[in-house]
């Protein structure tokens, strides 16, 4: 839930995702779509099929998914989806660049610890983008 858009302060986005239950990406355009067919076409015009694509997996995620983030302070957050995608086009949104959310009941937060190891490992290797979080193979 981090913007990829220069300028735009990293914090904001998680901020205001936690505080009004939601999980999404960004991606902003000019004036909010119509529908998620719209908002598929125009964010591949505005930025790129591969950015197209990431917001298509997003909206077709089922609800009751398991979703994961981290705070600034390395705690992370355990989320389950409980609704569909929508555009949020409000100003705070813009500001963020989190303007494609999906409804999202948030835990509280945990230690590295208390977490799954895949997802552990995913964030140890960067992971900031929406993406599966698989099991670690066993040897």
């Amino acid at each position: 839930m981090r913007s990829r858009l220069p300028g735009v302060d990293p914090g904001l986005a998680l901020e205001r995702a936690l505080g009004l239950g939601l999980c999404g990406v960004g991606g902003r355009l000019s004036t909010a779509p119509r529908d998620a067919p719209e908002a598929l076409a125009r964010t591949e015009e505005t930025y790129d099929a591969r950015t197209a694509r990431r917001l298509e997996r997003f909206m077709a995620v089922p609800d009751g998914a398991t979703v994961w983030t981290r705070d600034d302070d390395g705690m992370y957050r355990r989320g389950l989806l409980t609704g569909p995608w929508r555009y949020d086009g409000a100003a705070e949104a813009l500001v963020a660049d989190l303007v494609n959310v999906r409804p999202c009941d948030w835990g509280p937060p945990v230690g590295e610890h208390e977490v799954p190891p895949a997802v552990a490992a995913t964030f140890r290797r960067g992971g900031l983008n929406f993406q599966r979080i698989r099991a670690l193979d066993r040897v």
